[in-house]
C-alpha cells in the first residue's frame, strides 16, 4: 500500500443519478428524491462511493430543471426538504458520499432575483444579469432595436444568444434558452449570492455533515468578455450545423477570468474539509468541454500556503466521449491526458452523462463491456451514468415524445437528449418498475431482458460483470491507487499496466468483433469481459494468445 494520504473522490467511483428518470415513488410518472432513497440498497450493493444528482431546484423545467428557480430548495416535482435530508443521512448511513449539481451559469427567467432585475433599467439587481442596448443602426443591420441583437454571440439551444426585453428596451444574454438568462459573473453581489448557495448544502443533514461536494455545470462558460466583442466566424462551419458553431467562442467561453471564480469556490469548499483529527474533504468537479491542454488548466496553481492545487480536484474528461473508438486514438489519448496532468492533479474519465448518447447505442452492447473494464480500469476517478452498469440503450423517441428543447429548437440535426434520459429498467412489470403511473418519457420497448432484476439472476450478464469489476477495483491497490504504464496499441487491441509495488496487472481489451492476436509476459486471467472464458488457476495466459471478439481481459502478471 502507498504511504500517500487517500481521499474518497480518488479511490471512489462515482455513479450519476437523472432523477426524473431513476424512481418514481408516487405514480406521477417522474423520478423524485423519495424513489432515489428506495434504491440505495442496489447502489450500495452495485459497490459505488458516490452518488451525483442532477437538479432537483425549484424549476419551471423549461430545461428540466438545469433552469433554477430557487439554489436553496426543492421542487415539489422531486419533493421536499425533508426529502432531501433523509436522502443524504440515508446516503451517509450507507458510507456513500452525495455530489449535488449546481447550475451557477445563469438561472431561470422566473427566479426572484431575474424578476427584479427586469422591472426597470434602474432595478437593484439589473446588474446581476447581462443587459445591452441593441446594436447601432448601420447599413444592412438598419432594422427596428428589436431585431439588432447587441453583437453575434450564439445559444447552446439554437440561435442569438439575446433576447429583447420590450419593457425596458434592452437585450439580454442567455447562453442556453431564452427562458435561461446568464448571470454576471463579474458582479461581486453575485458571488456572494452563488456561495452562500453553496453553503447552504454544505450544512444540511443529520449533524449539518452536508453534501460531500459540487458538480458544476458550464463551468467554462461563466465568464463573458467585459467588452462584449464580436466572435469571429467559423470557417469550418456549414448549414445545417448547429447554429452555436457559426462562429467561434472566443469571447463567451474559457476566459481567464473564470480561474478566479474556480479558485473561490474550491476555498470554500475547503472551509468545510474538517480537521486531521476529522477530515471531511469536499470535492469540485467542473464540467468542463475544452481540449486537454485547456481543461487541465482548471486543476489550478497551488494556492496560498499549500502545497497542493488550488482549482477543480476534477475538471471532468469527456474525451472517451469525443474520441472515435479505436485503439490508436484511445491509447494515444491516455497518453496525451496523463502527460498533460499537472503535478499533484489526479485524473478523472467519463463514458456518458445526460447530455450524450448511451455507450450501449454509441459502440454497441458487446463493446459496452469492454468498455466497462475500460473506464474501471484506468487511472484516476471513474463517473457512470445510471444504467450504464446494465448496458441500457438509448430510448426510442417518436417525434411527438420529444420533451428536450435542444431537439424540439433544432429537429434533425442531433441535439436531442431525451433517448439517453429515458428511466431506468428495474424489472419486469409495466413500465419496468420505474413507476405505477404514465412515464415521462417511453420505457425501452425490449426492457424485459434488459432488467436489474433479470440481469441480477445471470451470472453473465453485463450487471454481474460490473459489479465485479467494481468490486476488483475497491479492492485492488494497482487499480484505484496505482500508476499506468506501457500504454500501446497494436490493431484492434489496446493494452496497459496498472502498478503499485508488486502488484501488476495487465488490461488488454479487443475492440473488434473478431478474434485478435494479443501478447503477455506472463499471468493469470482474473477477469474476462467474455463469461465463457475460464478464469481460474488453468487460464494462465503467457506470449502471444488469441483474445476473443469483444473481449477485455485483466491478466494478474507473474
Amino acid at each position: 500500500m502507498s504511504d500517500t494520504v487517500r481521499l474518497w473522490w480518488q479511490d471512489g467511483v462515482i455513479y450519476q443519478v437523472y432523477p426524473r428518470s431513476f424512481q418514481d415513488s408516487n405514480g406521477d410518472g417522474v423520478g423524485d428524491l423519495a424513489g432515489i432513497l428506495q434504491r440505495l440498497d442496489y447502489l450500495e450493493g452495485l459497490g459505488v462511493d458516490a452518488v451525483w444528482i442532477s437538479p432537483f431546484y425549484p424549476s419551471p423545467m423549461a430545461d428540466f430543471g438545469y433552469d433554477v428557480a430557487n439554489y436553496t430548495d426543492v421542487d415539489p416535482l422531486f419533493g421536499t426538504l425533508e426529502d432531501f435530508d433523509r436522502l443524504i443521512d440515508g446516503i451517509h448511513d450507507r458510507g456513500m458520499k452525495l455530489i449535488l449539481d449546481f447550475v451557477p451559469n445563469h438561472t431561470s427567467d422566473q427566479h426572484a432575483w431575474f424578476l427584479d432585475s427586469r422591472k426597470a433599467l434602474k432595478s437593484k439587481k439589473r446588474d446581476w444579469y447581462l443587459w445591452r442596448d441593441p446594436a447601432p443602426a448601420t447599413g444592412e443591420n438598419s432594422g427596428p432595436p428589436e431585431t439588432r441583437p447587441p453583437n453575434n454571440w450564439m445559444s447552446h439551444f439554437g440561435g442569438p444568444a439575446w433576447t429583447w426585453d420590450e419593457k425596458t428596451k434592452q437585450f439580454y444574454c442567455h447562453s442556453f434558452l431564452k427562458e435561461q438568462p446568464d448571470l454576471n459573473w463579474h458582479n461581486p453581489e453575485v458571488r456572494a449570492a452563488m456561495y452562500d448557495a453553496m453553503r447552504f448544502w454544505l450544512e444540511r443533514g443529520k449533524g449539518k455533515r452536508g453534501v460531500d461536494g459540487f458538480r458544476m455545470d458550464v463551468l467554462w462558460l461563466l465568464i463573458k468578455d467585459a467588452e462584449f466583442r464580436d466572435n469571429p466566424p467559423n470557417p469550418e462551419w456549414h448549414p445545417g450545423d448547429s447554429s452555436l458553431w457559426s462562429v467561434l467562442p472566443t469571447y463567451t467561453a474559457d476566459q481567464p477570468e473564470t480561474h478566479v471564480i474556480v479558485n473561490e469556490m474550491r476555498a470554500i469548499l475547503d472551509t468545510y474539509a474538517g480537521t486531521p483529527q476529522k477530515p471531511t474533504p469536499r470535492v469540485l468537479i467542473g464540467e468542463i468541454y475544452l481540449p486537454l491542454p485547456e481543461l487541465v488548466k482548471y486543476y489550478g496553481e497551488p494556492g496560498p500556503g499549500k502545497a497542493g492545487l488550488a482549482g477543480a480536484q476534477m475538471p471532468f474528461n469527456f474525451q472517451l466521449i469525443q474520441t472515435p473508438w479505436s485503439a490508436s486514438g484511445i491509447a494515444q489519448l491516455i497518453q496525451q491526458y496523463e502527460g498533460l496532468l499537472p503535478a499533484g492533479a489526479w485524473p478523472n474519465w467519463v463514458l456518458g452523462n445526460h447530455d450524450q448518447s448511451r455507450v450501449a447505442s454509441r459502440i454497441g452492447i458487446y463493446q459496452a463491456r469492454v468498455a466497462q473494464m475500460l473506464l474501471l480500469t484506468l487511472r484516476g476517478t471513474p463517473t457512470m451514468y445510471y444504467g450504464e452498469e446494465i448496458g441500457m440503450p438509448n430510448g426510442d423517441i417518436a417525434p411527438d415524445q420529444v420533451k428536450d428543447p435542444a431537439e424540439k429548437n433544432q429537429p434533425g440535426i442531433g441535439q436531442g437528449r431525451d433517448p439517453e434520459r429515458t428511466p431506468m429498467l428495474w424489472d419486469q412489470t409495466p413500465n419496468a418498475g420505474f413507476t405505477t403511473g404514465s412515464p415521462w418519457l417511453p420505457i425501452h420497448p425490449n426492457y424485459k431482458g434488459l432488467t436489474v432484476e433479470a440481469q441480477q439472476r445471470d451470472a453473465r450478464s453485463i450487471l454481474s460483470l460490473s459489479k465485479k469489476l467494481l468490486h476488483l477495483r475497491n479492492v485492488t491497490p494497482a487499480l484505484h491507487e496505482g500508476d499506468v504504464s506501457d500504454v500501446f496499441s497494436q490493431g484492434y487491441i489496446l493494452s496497459y499496466r496498472r502498478n503499485l509495488g508488486t502488484e501488476r496487472l495487465q488490461i488488454i481489451l479487443n475492440l473488434s468483433g473478431t478474434n485478435q492476436s494479443a501478447w503477455t509476459p506472463g499471468g493469470r486471467v482474473i477477469v474476462s469481459t467474455n463469461p465463457w472464458r475460464p478464469t481460474d488457476i488453468t487460464s494462465h495466459l503467457w506470449g502471444d494468445f488469441e483474445i476473443w471478439p469483444n473481449e477485455g481481459l485483466i491478466v494478474e502478471l507473474d
